[in-house]
C-alpha cells in the first residue's frame, strides 16, 4: 500500500548566482535579478527598488570588494508569505566593509560617488552586513511591500 507523501507548500523562493567583479558582472546581477523577480510574480513595486539595490550593492561588489580571481555572488530570497525579497550580495573583501550612510561626511558635494549607501537605506526596508568567512563580507537589504 504507498501513501501519499504529503506535500509542503514552498513559502521561500531562492535564488544564487557567482559573476564575476566587472562591471558587467555586475550588470549582469541586476538583469538576472529582476528576471527572476518577475518569474516569482513579485509585486513591481518591490521589484523595482530591489533591482536598484542589486545594481548598487552589484556595483560596490565589483568596485570595491574586488579580488582578483575571485566573483561575488548575489542571492535573493523570496518569503512569499509576506512578500518580502532579501537580497544579498557577497564579495571577497571582509576587511573593507561600507560606511553608514552619512558617515563619510567628507565626500565632497561634486563627487560622483559615495553615495550609493544613501539609495541603498532610502529603499531598503532594513539593511546590514555580516561577515563571510574566511575573508569576505555579505551586504543585504530587506524590501516589503509598503502600505500606503
Amino acid at each position: 500500500m504507498n501513501a501519499p507523501t504529503p506535500h509542503i507548500p514552498a513559502t521561500v523562493q531562492t535564488f544564487a548566482q557567482r559573476l564575476s567583479p566587472t562591471r558587467r558582472g555586475a550588470r549582469l546581477a541586476r538583469l538576472l535579478a529582476v528576471e527572476q523577480l518577475r518569474a516569482w510574480q513579485v509585486s513591481p513595486c518591490v521589484t523595482e527598488r530591489a533591482e536598484c539595490i542589486v545594481a548598487e550593492l552589484a556595483s560596490n561588489a565589483a568596485l570595491h570588494g574586488r579580488v582578483q580571481g575571485r566573483d561575488f555572488r548575489v542571492a535573493l530570497t523570496l518569503d512569499m508569505a509576506t512578500g518580502t525579497v532579501r537580497v544579498s550580495v557577497t564579495d571577497a573583501r571582509g576587511e573593507r566593509l561600507p560606511l553608514a550612510p552619512g558617515a563619510a561626511a567628507d565626500t565632497p558635494t561634486d563627487s560622483e560617488s559615495g553615495r550609493g549607501l544613501l539609495l541603498v537605506a532610502a529603499l531598503a526596508d532594513r539593511w546590514g552586513t555580516k561577515p563571510y568567512p574566511p575573508s569576505g563580507k555579505t551586504v543585504w537589504a530587506e524590501v516589503g511591500p509598503r502600505s500606503g
